[in-house]
């Protein structure tokens, strides 16, 4: 599918910032220049923006609800009442979990946790969760990840006796549970400066809280920061403000990180650098394969424990438990390919798909895959008898949440946002949603949202491959949500040699620009070497980045798109 490129252009303004900032911060044309396209009102913001300190935690006291949150939990600490957190099995409520468990044994208190079952019991609070939670003598529950959409399980706690606090970073419903205390900043009443935290944000914010009313050293809530970054990182929150703060400190920290479990998972997963892309793609798909494979328990264990060799065996399961989880992720890939070219799905503008035997817990991956894949949104639903289950993805200006909530009367249950969503509804009534779901999808996708756009930050040429100079950007990370990776162009390079690696899947190249010679490498792009050959003039656009090999340094692009050297 041929992308769209769209370069940035060049403004005065941008011209006249990047000049500042280059002789201010002491940096290359190329760090200046991205650093001034992201509109820092000041320069204190860009120092902030660089060199994050734990100074620039904002006060905790300023969320919704933290003051009576904390008030409920130290007069429970104080009359020695049972506490339970209850998390999700996902890698931020992981982490949110085990932020408070730990965070409170070392107050002295035993607190428990529960996390539910994703196969047998589904996301958040449920009702014989709380019962059972009821029936064993808590008398508080707090909620990490979830319960902002959790009133009438709220409701039921309150009649069992026991009091309910709610963390949360999700969207609330039109009402709020009518807990103790809700801390959520995305309240619609919430004055807090911030709201893109994850939960594991949220759970750092309230040990932080905690820690000033109990005058407490910074450093006994600031050891977890490692924690609250595993789980920011995962959870793919805008790597801004507050969630940058966490990310890079806690990076530092993950590093030299003291928790046993998360120190033998980094160990497996076998990363030279431990960075960004280390917990996006080496820990948090660990981590997620639990709770996918209903393992939830493993996870949280493998960060509770403080014994090596449990740590060993806990962290070998979630590998194992991972790689069952890609196995069924290609069997369900191959067999949504199979019907997408046996139907013709890809003449649609969405793709819906239903078939039994798919495995629930791990749908919403490979419908993120189809959506990258044919740049379309997508819906898979396994059916489980007469029930069936569902995932989608969507693309950008394409409100899939919307698109569910014009569809209600066939569902049992959605939720979710524009961009991802989760339902459920009768196996019986699946043609139906999919033939009015393809109906809407008609009517409100044009052909132009259907052009993948990639946005190029700079154009390149010879000048700017210099080691320093790249290695240089590397003060941008970390990386993710709202402080991607910079996209560059380079123009009429020429073609040295190309070849496919891996049996087709992947593309090699090997290009220059007069006397410079460069690397390039195309993961998932191995049909390109059928367009190209040895001389052709390509424009490339990618990230460029440092390759490390046998001790020796060279500069590489990793590719999204080439194409025909277009003459200017």
């Amino acid at each position: 599918m041929k992308s769209i490129w769209k370069e940035k252009e060049e403004q005065e303004k941008l011209i006249n910032e990047k000049e500042h900032i280059k002789e201010k911060f002491g940096l290359h044309d190329l760090a200046s220049e991205i650093l001034a396209q992201k509109n820092f009102k000041s320069d204190e913001e860009i120092e902030r923006f660089l060199n994050p300190k734990r100074s620039d935690f904002r006060d905790p006291f300023q969320m919704p609800d933290m003051p009576k949150c904390i008030d409920r939990i130290i007069k429970a600490i104080d009359n020695k009442e049972k506490i339970i957190v209850y998390g999700d099995y996902d890698a931020d409520g992981i982490t949110s979990s085990t932020i408070l468990k730990r965070f409170f044994e070392d107050l002295g208190v035993d607190v428990s946790v529960y996390i539910p079952n994703r196969l047998s019991e589904g996301y958040g609070l449920n009702k014989e969760a709380v019962k059972k939670i009821a029936s064993e003598g808590y008398n508080l529950i707090i909620t990490v990840d979830c319960g902002i959409t959790s009133v009438e399980e709220v409701e039921l706690a309150k009649e069992l006796k026991v009091d309910v606090i709610i963390t949360d970073h999700h969207e609330p419903g039109e009402k709020l549970p009518q807990a103790i205390a809700v801390v959520d900043c995305k309240r619609s009443d919430s004055q807090y400066e911030f709201r893109e935290l994850a939960g594991c944000g949220v759970a750092f914010k309230l040990t932080q809280a905690l820690a000033k009313r109990l005058n407490i050293n910074e450093n006994e809530y600031l050891k977890y920061i490692d924690i609250a970054c595993i789980g920011t990182i995962s959870d793919i929150v805008p790597l801004v403000d507050e969630n940058r703060t966490i990310a890079k400190l806690g990076l530092l920290l993950v590093n030299q990180t003291k928790n046993i479990g998360l120190r033998e998972l980094l160990r497996l997963a076998g990363f030279k650098k431990i960075d960004a892309e280390t917990i996006s793609f080496g820990i948090s798909p660990r981590i997620n394969a639990c709770g996918r494979m209903g393992h939830q328990e493993d996870a949280l264990n493998l960060f509770l424990t403080n014994d090596i060799i449990k740590a060993r065996k806990l962290a070998k399961k979630l590998d194992d438990y991972n790689k069952e989880r890609q196995a069924i992720e290609k069997r369900i890939f191959n067999e949504a390919e199979e019907e997408i070219a046996l139907n013709h799905e890809n003449d649609k503008p969405c793709i819906v798909l239903g078939k039994e035997k798919w495995h629930h817990g791990i749908i919403g991956i490979v419908s993120s895959k189809i959506t990258e894949k044919y740049y379309k949104p997508s819906i898979l639903v396994c059916f489980e008898g007469k029930d069936s289950r569902g995932s989608g993805r969507s693309i950008k200006g394409f409100d899939l949440h919307e698109a569910l909530l014009k569809l209600n009367d066939l569902l049992e249950n959605a939720g979710g946002h524009s961009m991802a969503i989760g339902l459920s509804l009768e196996t019986s009534k699946f043609k139906e949603f999919k033939q009015k779901f393809e109906q809407y999808a008609e009517e409100h996708i044009t052909s132009q949202m259907l052009q993948k756009e990639i946005e190029i930050d700079k154009e390149i040429d010879k000048n700017d491959i210099r080691i320093d100079s790249i290695k240089e950007l590397e003060i941008l990370e970390p990386y993710g949500e709202g402080n991607k990776k910079i996209n560059i162009i380079y123009k009429n390079l020429k073609i040295i040699s190309i070849r496919a690696l891996s049996e087709g899947k992947h593309i090699k190249l090997n290009l220059q620009d007069d006397n410079i010679n460069l690397d390039a490498i195309g993961f998932n792009m191995g049909e390109y070497s059928k367009c190209y050959q040895i001389g052709d003039k390509v424009d490339v656009v990618g990230n460029i980045e440092i390759n490390k090999f046998n001790n020796t340094e060279k500069v590489q692009i990793s590719l999204k798109d080439m194409r025909k050297a277009v003459e200017d």
